[in-house]
């Protein structure tokens, strides 16, 4: 009898990582082209289920990458993200893309310009393949938005994506991408990356020009990348860190990708706090934070718990932050389009042309007494641990009205542990996915120094080596 042929499973080059895709275009071991058409395919493959994308360019990402593998026969230089393909948010304008902002208050708005951060990783040679979906105006912890309706989770449909730059994480956690375009105003990148187990960044504030708000003196929000692996988001800061007159709040520093991609945590110390002093949070999420830092541990780094003296107030005027950045970046769209709008988006818009602009100021005053505690902190410590969400991924149909409330032992049932960093916006905060819970994804946020975002990144890396190499990280979810 004929013994049944042993078959092995060679990954598709989308699959490799991206300066590894980059370099296999280069070396002709494959072609952009083949990687594109995998990648537009893997995007329309999701899309019925999951919907992640608002736009899938797929006549100019075939373009683009021929064109890539036109200069690779010219033996033109290449840049160092030679033909990988990626994803950017509906909330980025894109030249020549409808870019609507999860909003019907866009209409069918096509900018002329792209934005900085996209220029740059198309000039690195990344080709853009979609844009990802958000809700409207980012505003959500869900992207469940008006104009392109829900987008669902990867590992089970009937939860949440997260929000704001829920298309992204899809996107990215289906391995459509290896990297994917966000932004973060309370957790935007860091949530949905937490929620579907990708690696997810909110840089240091002006670490990535923020050129796409109508003021360039905002100082809670960040561009920052969802992706596979610490590796490639480390590629997305080499493409788009730098300093730009575009925004005046851009740091005159560079992105030191050797010290983001070395490092060992043999004696590192880290602070960590399950609670930030007031969460709720979920059993089966504490007991995966726990392994990981369990592994931090053996690995040969120092975790002490610290006790942290924060209260729910650190959201609360946060969300008054929030709402007057509604209410002065879209309050003119409510006269018109109000009847169109997420109901919550309107209410959030009126009650920031409400707020009192002394009570506003004041709010500073929180932000300072919290820079203090982390200043303290960090002249022991060399990062701050704690879960990205106190949840995994809640039901589709809930909203963020649904975890505002104050609990009757007194803490606070909030959803997720990120926007305390956003009033600290100098501060980097990764999201690493560190495990399963019930089927479903767990992050543990690391949050360093003031602009050290590659020491950060340094401690993701090796962190998710160890997690990797011991079994306990998250399979990947297999290509659609």
């Amino acid at each position: 009898m004929n013994k049944p042929l042993e078959t092995t499973t060679i990954p598709h080059p989308l699959d490799l990582p991206a300066t590894d895709i980059a370099d296999g275009i280069r070396t002709g071991r494959f072609t952009a082209e083949v990687v594109a058409a995998e990648s537009i395919r893997r995007a329309r493959a999701v899309s019925p289920l999951l919907n992640p994308f608002a736009v899938i360019r797929e006549e100019q990402a075939l373009d683009a990458a021929r064109k890539a593998d036109q200069a690779v026969s010219r033996g033109e230089a290449t840049g160092p993200l030679h033909g990988v393909p990626f994803a950017a948010k509906d909330l980025t304008p894109t030249k020549g893309d409808l870019t609507t902002l999860g909003s019907w208050t866009r209409e069918d708005w096509v900018p002329d310009e792209t934005a900085l951060c996209i220029r740059r990783l198309e000039q690195a040679g990344a080709i853009l393949i979609g844009k990802t979906t958000s809700p409207e105006f980012a505003y959500s912890s869900f992207t469940n938005s008006p104009r392109w309706g829900v987008t669902r989770n990867p590992w089970n449909p009937e939860r949440t994506s997260g929000g704001s730059s829920g298309g992204s994480a899809v996107a990215v956690a289906t391995g459509v991408v290896p990297f994917a375009e966000g932004t973060d105003m309370g957790g935007s990148v860091r949530i949905p990356s937490a929620f579907c187990g990708t690696v997810g960044l909110k840089p240091s504030l002006g670490r990535i020009p923020m050129t796409i708000l109508p003021s360039v003196f905002d100082n809670i929000s960040h561009f920052g990348p969802l992706a596979r692996t610490v590796g490639d988001a480390i590629a997305f800061m080499e493409a788009t860190c730098g300093p730009s007159d575009e925004d005046i709040s851009s740091l005159p520093i560079r992105f030191v990708s050797s010290a983001a991609r070395g490092g060992s945590l043999q004696g590192k110390r880290f602070a960590f706090s399950m609670d930030l002093g007031y969460y709720h949070v979920q059993p089966q999420v504490q007991r995966v934070v726990l392994d990981a830092v369990g592994e931090l541990r053996l690995a040969g780094a120092i975790v002490d718990e610290v006790p942290m003296p924060w209260t729910r107030a650190v959201n609360d005027e946060w969300f008054d932050l929030w709402c007057v950045f509604m209410s002065a970046f879209f309050g003119e769209t409510i006269e018109r389009y109000r009847k169109d709008m997420d109901a919550a988006v309107v209410t959030m818009i009126e009650r920031g042309m409400a707020m009192n602009a002394t009570a506003y100021k004041r709010v500073e005053l929180l932000r300072t007494s919290m820079w203090r505690d982390m200043a303290k902190l960090f002249e022991s410590y060399d990062a701050l641990l704690c879960p990205t969400c106190a949840i995994t991924a809640p039901p589709v149909h809930e909203t963020d009205d649904d975890y505002a409330s104050t609990l009757a032992d007194g803490r606070f049932k909030g959803l997720d542990m990120t926007c305390p960093f956003n009033m600290l916006p100098q501060l980097p905060a990764l999201s690493l996915p560190v495990g399963l819970a019930d089927g479903l994804p767990v992050g543990l946020q690391i949050v360093g120094r003031r602009f050290g975002d590659e020491h950060v990144l340094s401690h993701g890396a090796a962190l998710e080596a160890r997690l990797i190499a011991t079994g306990i990280s998250p399979t990947r979810l297999p290509p659609p």
